[in-house]
């Protein structure tokens, strides 16, 4: 009996977080901006410096353009994945840049 009461309240703390969670997270509209022209300044920082562009966030009210900036290439991280943002069953994700 204790167990059954404790299974059901672990269930209902479970659905409680998702639901919360679902509410504070607000998916962005489908129609996402299109990406603004930002060459990067010449020259770089240093040689081991990479370019990674703008993009577009979602603030949960409005789109917020993030300027491009340099970032710096760590050792044994051989390309820049630029972010980029991707359509799931749930609606648009943000997927950042990443070094592979």
């Amino acid at each position: 009996m204790e167990r059954r009461r404790l299974l059901s309240f672990a269930a209902f703390a479970l659905t409680a977080g998702a639901a919360g969670a679902a509410i504070a997270q607000p998916a962005p509209p489908s129609a996402i901006p299109p990406l603004q022209a930002e060459p990067p300044p010449p020259p770089p920082p240093g040689a081991r410096y990479v370019w990674e562009p703008g993009h577009w966030h979602w603030d949960g009210v409005g789109w917020e353009w993030h300027r491009g900036h340099y970032i710096i290439r760590h050792v044994g991280w051989h390309e820049f994945v630029h972010g980029e943002w991707v359509l799931r069953p749930r609606g648009w994700v943000w997927i950042p840049g990443h070094w592979r």
